[in-house]
């Protein structure tokens, strides 16, 4: 197979890493919780599906409590971290996959651990896709500036739906049924129309 051009942004399976960031019992309270973490799900039910790696990263759990149940991460062992980017904890993974291209950023908080981890990710010459909902933050004005930070910086933003008809490509794909269950319903409204108006100056 000939190899994706780097600026193009493709997402192909083989090469691909799947990060959930911080959905933990205390950030219940972020604005659009229950629907980041539906998609979030979604995307994890998929890289399942496709043999996708997965990392998972909960934030000092001591104090902000465990990954929520309804992410469906079980079997998942979660790295605890301090530090705001999720890199340093998975850094022995990154190293360990030399074919890793893309890295699809899932969860929270947009300004804080997925900026860095966004960051920090880029500079290691790696794609970095945010799947913009499945991310959020407490407040949207912190949101929609990272958003925009990260595109600034080379970041993807990209749609779960997306990413996912990114990763399966073809409707002959033998998990493509499968699949199609799980994108049959459109993903929950997670307040981005917003963000995204025509008028936004900071997406022009």
């Amino acid at each position: 197979m000939t190899a994706a051009r780097p600026g193009l942004g493709r997402v192909i399976p083989g090469s691909s890493i799947l990060f959930l960031c911080d959905m933990q019992e205390k950030f219940r309270h972020v604005l659009f919780f229950p629907q980041i973490v539906s998609v979030a799900a979604r995307m994890l039910k998929v890289a399942r599906l496709l043999d996708v790696p997965v990392v998972l990263t909960e934030q000092y759990p001591q104090g902000l409590g465990p990954t929520v149940p309804e992410l469906g991460a079980e079997g998942l062992q979660p790295r605890a971290k301090t530090c705001f980017s999720m890199v340093p904890v998975v850094q022995q993974e990154l190293d360990a996959r030399p074919q890793l291209r893309s890295v699809l950023l899932c969860g929270l908080e947009a300004q804080a651990c997925i900026l860095h981890t966004a960051l920090d990710l880029l500079d290691q010459g790696l794609q970095v896709h945010v799947v913009v909902d499945a991310c959020s933050s407490r407040s949207q004005v912190d949101r929609l500036v990272a958003l925009s930070r990260m595109r600034q910086s080379g970041a993807f933003l990209s749609t779960s739906e997306g990413l996912i008809l990114q990763l399966v490509r073809d409707a002959a794909h033998p998990q493509f049924k499968e699949i199609q269950k799980i994108i049959k319903e459109p993903a929950p409204d997670s307040g981005l129309l917003g963000l995204f108006h025509s008028q936004n100056p900071l997406f022009r």
